[in-house]
């Protein structure tokens, strides 16, 4: 059976008629923004750490409070993070504008960097937030893919977190594990790191939740962690990792 979206102004759009890697919302982009060669992806000075801590000592709290009264949010497994020891990129199924920050809440208090589309720094406001917030935009010059590569590399060699959505855009609400792209794998074999797969899904509200709930509550599973196999030629490590992380995440979602 085809799953519908609910669109603003009540339309209904079915699922199985948009292309694998379309955008199912699109987000007012007023402002100009531009990636050379010169751009820093990872900032480091001292007043931007400062506003970056303090928002995050504020913001998580809050996100907190926000994602568990709105959305039911819950996280299981947590503990398999704790069988990390240095860097690590996260993967996910991208099914809500939230989802971002429960990715965020499932790290806490280790801070996460996320792979963002350079059409997220064009939003008002949200720009500057998810500035703070340690996103890195994709650049769209060949030119800069090479700093772009650094900055990943940069961060995962300092024990960091990386946030990578394989499927590449938003479907809001959808239950199924779509297929994934290259990027993230590619990472995680170049940079020797494990994959930590996390798996969103959908809970019907019970409790106090079904008396302002229409929608499903929200459920995030963090998996064990996959790593790649450096005794493969690196193409062939790459789609090893890529597969078996999806297979391993389409098991949960057969399991709901």
């Amino acid at each position: 059976m085809s799953q519908l979206l609910k669109t603003p102004n009540n339309s209904e759009i079915d699922f199985e008629d948009i292309k694998e890697d379309e955008h199912v919302l699109h987000l007012w982009e007023p402002l100009s923004f531009s990636i050379d060669e010169d751009f820093e992806y990872i900032h480091k000075g001292f007043f931007f750490s400062i506003f970056s801590n303090l928002l995050y000592a504020i913001a998580f709290p809050l996100l907190w409070i926000i994602n568990k009264l709105a959305f039911g949010f819950r996280i299981q497994g947590r503990e398999n993070y704790d069988k990390v020891k240095g860097g690590k990129i996260t993967v996910s199924n991208h099914v809500h504008v939230m989802d971002c920050t429960m990715v965020g809440l499932s790290n806490f208090p280790d801070k996460t960097f996320y792979i963002s589309l350079a059409s997220n720094f064009k939003i008002p406001i949200v720009r500057t937030i998810i500035k703070l917030l340690n996103a890195i935009p994709i650049p769209e010059k060949y030119c800069c893919k090479k700093y772009f590569k650094a900055a990943i590399h940069d961060v995962l060699k300092d024990n960091g977190c990386v946030h990578i959505y394989p499927e590449g855009s938003l479907w809001p609400y959808y239950t199924k594990i779509r297929s994934f792209k290259d990027g993230a794998f590619a990472f995680a074999v170049d940079n020797h790191v494990p994959i930590v797969p996390l798996v969103f899904s959908f809970y019907e509200p019970t409790g106090f939740y079904r008396f302002y709930k229409n929608k499903p509550c929200v459920q995030l599973e963090v998996l064990e962690p996959i790593y790649p196999n450096d005794n493969l030629p690196r193409g062939e490590a790459i789609q090893q990792l890529k597969n078996k992380t999806h297979q391993e995440m389409k098991k949960r979602e057969d399991s709901y």
